[in-house]
């Protein structure tokens, strides 16, 4: 049992760890300045602003129940409960049943979040290219310094004044990395990234149920062999 709480103990600390990594993820993509700038544009139906806000608050929740199952595992193991070895599998379990969906919707919606923010793009780009919508042309700037990038590269060559009057100058001069494609990559990479850590908080959720049910058991069924409490001897 000494080696499985040694386990258990590691496993609670990467697992803490894991859900700081996500807490803070989660943080950083609501709050950061490239995705609320896209969120934040004005769209009858902006389908990446939904997307924005259920990952921030699947993420805190994720987070939340990674640590708590950390905590009550390492406690569980110190004191040796049983009560707490149990909700200390329940969590990992809550944690396992909410991961599964999360990687199974990213797998299946490979391409979502990039089209939904790219959608968002060219509906702005689109419009000040039709009109020369000062409010549309401030945001589709704002997006063309946030990203680095300068317009669409259009076979035709018609889109050249929408360029010079919302890109930022270096970027016109140098022929600035089409936006779209800027987009596209910078979300496939933090995709990936968020991909991977559901991965490893997956395999370290279902090792984490593995070693408190074994806890659990080693608990139960050494409590009965060495039981503790007082004896009264009956007098003959």
């Amino acid at each position: 049992m000494r080696t499985t709480k040694c386990q258990l103990l590691v496993t609670s600390l990467c697992v803490m760890l894991l859900g700081l990594c996500i807490a803070t993820l989660s943080t950083v993509a609501h709050y950061g300045h490239r995705f609320t700038l896209i969120s934040n544009i004005s769209l009858d139906s902006n389908a990446y602003k939904v997307i924005h806000h259920s990952a921030f608050y699947f993420g805190i929740c994720l987070s939340m129940t990674l640590i708590l199952a950390a905590l009550l595992s390492s406690a569980a193991t110190v004191r040796e409960s049983r009560c707490l070895t149990a909700m200390g599998f329940f969590c990992f379990a809550l944690a396992f049943c909410g991961l599964i969906p999360a990687a199974c919707w990213r797998y299946t919606h490979s391409t979502e979040v990039e089209d939904s923010m790219m959608d968002v793009y060219d509906f702005v780009y689109e419009e000040v290219r039709r009109n020369t919508s000062s409010f549309r042309r401030h945001e589709l700037t704002a997006i063309h310094e946030a990203f680095l990038c300068c317009g669409k590269h259009s076979p035709f060559g018609d889109t050249t004044d929408v360029e010079n009057k919302t890109c930022p100058p270096d970027q016109v001069h140098n022929e600035g990395q089409d936006c779209l494609q800027e987009i596209q990559d910078f979300l496939k990479k933090h995709m990936d990234f968020v991909f991977s850590l559901l991965g490893i908080a997956i395999g370290f959720t279902v090792y984490g149920m593995f070693l408190t049910s074994f806890l659990w058991f080693s608990i139960h069924f050494s409590s009965n062999l060495y039981r503790k409490g007082k004896y009264t001897l009956r007098e003959r």
